[in-house]
């Protein structure tokens, strides 16, 4: 009985039939088509699946995938991508930092730094914002005072020592812009010539030389009594990391780069014991 049924299920799929298309007006046959019930099925399975894969392929070649639920849009996918370059980028820089202040350590305590501590600092395509940190002085951070085992005083410190040092001039200029602790401005701008050269104002050893992302070219040299002279947006550095410099001697070429510049010029600060001084205190300019 089962073979009998199965037998007839199949000869059903076989069976012929006939569409045929009539006018109606004069009922004759305009069109007609010999169908089975196997080639009805066949015909609907292949143009339904035809169907899904154009559907699937718009949909995936096309920005209506945007539109379909838990699939990111262009937007985030490319925040994802920038962020994962910045965190990248903010690695390299906290590595360049803390070698940066290694080599400040080994120089306060009389040690010459090593090689591998004079990191080539380059400029990348990618901008790396420090919310937490002020750029315009990377002394003013706490951090930087305790890696330096510094004092840092909310008051202004004692001039005996300070005041009796004889300051060369860094640059013969006019002074543009003061020293001023509410806006943060821990230093003052010299504007001067162009390409003129830019003196180390003590006897010192430079800590640091090289490129920073918004203050540019920028020199650091440690002297004696723990008061460090820094030298910002210069176009071109003459000494190296754990170099000699005398009072007077050419360390840099006056310039404009960083992002925080606003036309060559020299921003120039005193800082004795992690406190900023103000330059025009103990220097004519």
């Amino acid at each position: 009985m089962e073979e009998k049924k199965n037998r007839k299920f199949i000869d059903k799929l076989k069976d012929q039939y006939r569409l045929i298309i009539y006018n109606d007006s004069t009922f004759q046959s305009v069109w007609s088509m010999k169908l089975s019930r196997l080639k009805v099925f066949t015909v609907t399975s292949l143009t339904s699946a035809i169907i899904v894969i154009l559907v699937i392929l718009l949909i995936a070649t096309t920005g209506l995938r945007e539109y379909i639920p838990g699939y990111p849009k262009a937007e985030y996918r490319q925040m994802l991508v920038d962020n994962a370059l910045k965190v990248d980028s903010l690695e390299m820089e906290l590595a360049k930092r803390d070698a940066f202040f290694k080599g400040i350590k080994s120089i306060i305590s009389g040690e010459v730094p090593d090689d591998e501590l004079v990191i080539d600092t380059t400029i990348g395509n990618y901008e790396v914002n420090f919310a937490e940190y002020n750029h315009d002085s990377v002394f003013q951070d706490k951090l930087l005072a305790e890696q330096l085992s510094l004092s840092i005083q909310n008051t202004e410190p004692k001039k005996t020592g300070l005041s009796q040092m004889h300051f060369f001039v860094p640059v013969k200029g006019i002074v543009t812009n003061h020293f001023n602790t509410v806006s943060d401005h821990f230093g003052v701008d010299l504007v001067s010539e162009p390409n003129a050269r830019i003196s180390s104002v003590l006897n010192g050893t430079v800590i640091f030389s090289g490129w920073t992302l918004e203050t540019g070219y920028v020199i650091y040299i440690q002297h004696d009594a723990n008061l460090v002279s820094v030298y910002k947006h210069n176009s071109e550095l003459l000494k190296n990391t754990g170099d000699k410099v005398k009072a007077g001697e050419a360390i840099a070429l006056i310039g404009n780069s960083g992002e925080l510049t606003t036309g060559s010029h020299l921003h120039f600060e005193l800082w004795h014991n992690g406190t900023a001084l103000n330059p025009e205190q103990y220097i004519d300019f």
